[in-house]
């Protein structure tokens, strides 16, 4: 069985009013029918344009938003069935990577204090165990345990995405949806990232769904990569089958846009 199982998934959002008609003109479908499984230990890549509804799969997934109709099955249960109370156990094992390492954390807070909230929300632990596994968070990601005293706005963009993992590692989860999580960095500190979470992913046993609209960076990181277009996945199958002969037409124009990159 899957560790996630998604089967027939749609999201549909009412269009804004038109300016010009006064009045509604229909909905947009986000997510179209869709189905896949991701398996445990695996990275899948979802990857597609910008408006192809990949964000918003990742976040039905975790159950962030609400569907307009299928299901999706975490180690069997389906979460849009579960009680508050069992979604918050859930929510242990499902966690999310931003995009925006500049608008994830919160400018208030010290790390110690972001990286704390999770095991104060999850766990009961006295504050020195609280402190002793953040200091072990921020070494997991690279960083020096003196980050823990200062303010996200002290670090650069590479630096706060590493934050921004260590909080969705905080509570040992099983699965991860990594929403674009290089898009905003440059490229040699984009792959810095790509490498810790490939590190992360063997230390831990993490499941990924990866999800970016570079597909050398998908090729690079994944085991198998589902494309998606216009909120459909298109195809879905190994990296080695979807670079060497892929079946759909958008898949070969989204092989033929992009340009080979180097990851070291």
């Amino acid at each position: 069985m899957a560790l996630v199982e998604v089967r027939n998934l749609t999201k549909s959002f009412d269009l804004a009013e038109s300016a010009f008609a006064g009045r509604r003109s229909g909905e947009v479908r986000a997510v179209d029918d869709v189905s896949l499984d991701i398996h445990e230990g695996e990275t899948l890549g979802l990857v597609g344009e910008s408006g192809s509804g990949k964000s918003t799969l990742g976040r039905l997934i975790l159950r962030l938003i609400e569907p307009t109709s299928g299901t999706v099955g975490f180690e069997g249960t389906d979460i849009f069935k579960a009680s508050g109370a069992e979604m918050r156990k859930l929510r242990r094992d499902m966690q999310i990577i931003f995009q925006d390492p500049f608008g994830s954390l919160d400018p208030r807070f010290r790390v110690e204090d972001v990286l704390a909230e999770p095991l104060i929300v999850h766990e009961t632990v006295s504050r020195e165990l609280r402190r002793q596994r953040v200091a072990e968070l921020l070494r997991a990601v690279g960083m020096d345990e003196s980050a823990a005293r200062r303010y996200p706005h002290e670090f650069s963009g590479g630096q706060r995405q590493r934050i921004g993992i260590a909080r969705a590692i905080a509570l040992r989860p099983k699965f991860i949806v990594a929403d674009e999580p290089v898009s905003a960095l440059d490229v040699s500190v984009g792959a810095q990232i790509v490498n810790l979470l490939q590190s992360l992913q063997r230390e831990f046993g993490l499941t990924y769904l990866f999800i970016s609209h570079s597909m050398p960076i998908v090729r690079y990181f994944s085991m198998r990569i589902a494309v998606m277009q216009r909120g459909k996945i298109v195809e879905v199958g190994s990296t080695a089958e979807m670079t060497m002969n892929p079946r759909s037409e958008y898949t070969k124009s989204l092989l033929a846009a992009t340009p080979e990159i180097v990851i070291k």
